[in-house]
């Protein structure tokens, strides 16, 4: 099929859903968006690979652990690679695939996936995808590669949902899954091999190159048992926009913990498989009634970030909140909605579900924290590595209002003088404002995460753990393991903008690069212990099923409510406050605690043991009071926390 000007538009375009159809119809197949690449000079190439070789060198947390780890040396290979550049002359020099492979394969060696080579136009903001989604289950016979979703409209037959793939271009499929996996960066085996699975038919191209191959020959079994092909062509289109500019000199940007290969492809997979969530985030945008809301969904205004709702297990009814991301700008409006859906969220049990969270802000994940634990939460801190172009941008920001980086300027000055590897270690995330609110869900939480949650979303996995707000339910044996705070190379050059002696330069045709700058400790029992390469190990596993991937996770869901059945809930809430003359007094709500602690204004007033589910008490002298914290007690034990602004 042909459009207007000539161009080929897939069979299934015309027959998209409406809110992507356009979109999707400005694709183009692989050959012909291939014939504007190539745009770099040689000097732009060798400035490319220089600046690469500062950051790795100078700025990269890891690197010293990076190369103990995996035996490499990415340092020396970037010297070798400007070596080679400065002999090749504009005659002699490869193709430039050649160079972006080159560099790519240094970055991924790392198996770092916040530190990334971002190739330049014409690959910037675009993807290449098959109109068809794959994922993985496990049963007694093994592992299985099965159709989960397919772009509405595409057809083949006995082709959908439930159709099991066995050959890949004529490899067996588990084996072109491992050998896609080996191509691409992950900190574990899991994390490789989750994301050799999602690139077989959605790559970013803002990290990867191209497909090597123009179409693939998919070898399936269709529902019949008979065995069937499916030749199917790449086809190459603009990805949805990100939410954040993470090149902005701003605190969002300094505050990122983001895979964006998980990112990018978040967004990819909502173009092609989930059009209602870009119809349900275009009427939420608009003011109007959200759109095909499925049974037990609560209507969020931000259907790219959450998605709740009540679900009914062999256990229970239980809450589930998804949180896809945390890759947000407005961190009040964020907050605002989580606690909305908090609150309209079944009492008994909740899910939170971060599973393919690749992260975003730090702030957004760790001040979530606090709604579902009386305790106080401490962020993780994190060091830089010791060089003297990291301290000279700690000293250039130590007084920024927007980016202070005073807390880590004398440890790395002292870091120079007594050769410290790291500097002292700091939280990012305000422990103030990851307790500004507290506690506001009182049932039991399971956490379910697997090995595509990354970085942000692996610091909020760990701090779920390292609080002990309950149990953590994994689909892979690990999280991804990505334990850095990441700034962009604009970012980087735009902190020294006024340092004449600066030795960032601006990246050529849009390129970019990201580096780990801060590594993160995480806290609690597992204080010190970094959260990079050795990720969260759940307390319980689950394998996932033909059904899960079939019928919305119904086996996952069974599994997490059981574990929920099994935890008691714990309340307490200020029902009623109001004067007596001078005195206050308190109603208060409690559920399964046998002990109540009642601070006013952050001060300790009274303590007393409970025998049923209220207590009434009055504090002297406390009506002009601005605030009351109530703390619920069993055995000596903190269980749950409240507070309440009076005035």
């Amino acid at each position: 099929m042909t459009d207007t000007t000539g161009r080929s538009i897939p069979d299934f375009v015309p027959h998209a859903a409406e809110p992507v159809r356009e979109h999707l119809a400005a694709s183009t197949d692989l050959a012909t968006f291939l014939q504007g690449a190539g745009l770099l000079t040689l000097e732009e190439r060798r400035l490319i690979a220089a600046q690469a070789l500062i950051l790795l060198e100078q700025n990269y947390v890891h690197l010293p652990l990076k190369v103990a780890m995996h035996a490499i040396n990415p340092v020396q290979r970037l010297r070798l690679l400007v070596h080679r550049l400065e002999r090749q002359t504009a005659q002699t020099m490869p193709p430039e695939w050649m160079f972006h492979t080159e560099l790519s394969e240094i970055f991924h060696s790392l198996g770092d996936l916040h530190t990334n080579y971002l190739l330049p136009q014409p690959f910037k903001g675009k993807i290449a995808f098959l109109p068809f989604l794959i994922e993985r289950y496990a049963d007694a016979q093994g592992s299985h590669f099965m159709v989960t979703h397919r772009a509405q409209g595409f057809s083949a037959p006995g082709f959908g949902p439930g159709t099991e793939i066995t050959h890949w271009n004529g490899i067996p499929i588990a084996a072109a899954v491992d050998l896609n996996a080996a191509r691409f960066a992950g900190s574990n085996p899991a994390a490789r091999r989750s994301r050799g699975v999602q690139s077989m038919t959605v790559r970013p191209l803002l990290l990867h190159l191209p497909p090597f191959e123009e179409w693939v020959t998919v070898s399936y079994t269709d529902p019949d048992g008979t065995a069937r092909e499916l030749r199917e062509s790449w086809r190459i289109v603009d990805n949805l926009p990100p939410f954040v500019d993470t090149d902005a000199v701003s605190a969002v940007a300094a505050a990122q913990g983001i895979d964006l290969e998980a990112d990018e492809a978040t967004r990819a997979k909502v173009l092609l498989f989930a059009p209602r969530v870009v119809a349900q985030a275009e009427a939420a945008a608009a003011g109007e009634p959200v759109p095909d809301l499925q049974a037990g969904e609560i209507a969020t205004t931000l259907p790219k970030v959450f998605r709740a709702r009540v679900v009914q297990t062999s256990a229970g009814t239980f809450g589930h909140l998804r949180i896809f991301t945390f890759n947000v700008d407005d961190l009040r409006t964020y907050l605002d909605e989580l606690l909305r859906l908090i609150d309209l969220m079944p009492e008994r049990g909740l899910v939170l579900d971060v599973r393919d969270n690749g992260g975003g802000l730090i702030f957004a994940a760790e001040f979530a924290l606090q709604l579902f634990t009386p305790k106080r939460i401490a962020p993780e801190p994190v060091q830089f590595i010791n060089s003297s172009l990291n301290l000279r941008i700690c000293r250039r920001h130590q007084d920024d209002r927007q980016i202070d980086l005073g807390p880590w300027v004398a440890s790395l000055d002292q870091a120079l003088e007594i050769g410290a590897a790291f500097s002292s270690a700091f939280p990012i995330s305000p422990e103030e404002g990851a307790n500004a609110i507290g506690q506001r869900y009182f049932g039991p939480v399971v956490l379910i995460t697997n090995a595509r949650c990354y970085s942000a979303t692996d610091i909020f996995a760990a701090g779920f753990q390292d609080h002990g707000i309950g149990p953590v339910l994994g689909t892979d044996d690990c999280t991804g393991a990505g334990g850095a705070n990441v700034w962009t190379q604009k970012l980087l050059h735009d902190l020294l903008a006024d340092d004449p002696a600066s030795p960032y330069a601006v990246l050529p045709k849009e390129a970019g690069m990201r580096v780990s700058i801060r590594r993160t400790l995480r806290v609690g029992p597992n204080s010190g212990t970094p959260v990079e390469d050795l990720g969260v190990t759940p307390d319980a596993l689950h394998a996932m099923t033909r059904r899960d991937l079939l019928e919305d996770n119904a086996d996952l869901l069974d599994r997490a409510g059981q574990l929920l059945a099994g935890l008691t809930p714990h309340e307490v809430s200020i029902t009623d406050a109001s004067a007596a003359g001078t005195d206050l007094r308190l109603r208060v709500r409690t559920v399964n605690v046998d002990r109540l602690d009642v601070y006013v204004d952050q001060r300790p007033r009274a303590s007393l043991d409970l025998a049923d589910g209220h207590a009434d008490l009055t504090v002297a002298d406390a009506a002009a009071a601005r605030s009351a914290r109530v703390e619920g007690f069993v055995a000596g034990r903190l269980v749950a926390s409240s507070t309440e602004q009076l005035s």
